[in-house]
């Protein structure tokens, strides 16, 4: 899920230096929210490991 993060950074980046803002700032705000969709999977996956109580 981070490599879309990835991609889509980069693809705002081209479109910056080219001078399409438009499709720069559309795909920074895709890559913040499959970001924030990415943290917010830890943290469950995190508290649900915590509490099972189960030693790796």
């Amino acid at each position: 899920m981070l490599r879309w993060v990835l991609i889509f950074l980069v693809v705002a980046l081209v479109a910056s230096v080219f001078g399409f803002f438009g499709i720069a700032s559309a795909a920074v705000g895709i890559a913040k929210l499959i970001f924030f969709i990415a943290v917010v999977g830890f943290v469950i996956s995190l508290v649900m490991h915590l509490m099972s109580g189960r030693r790796p």
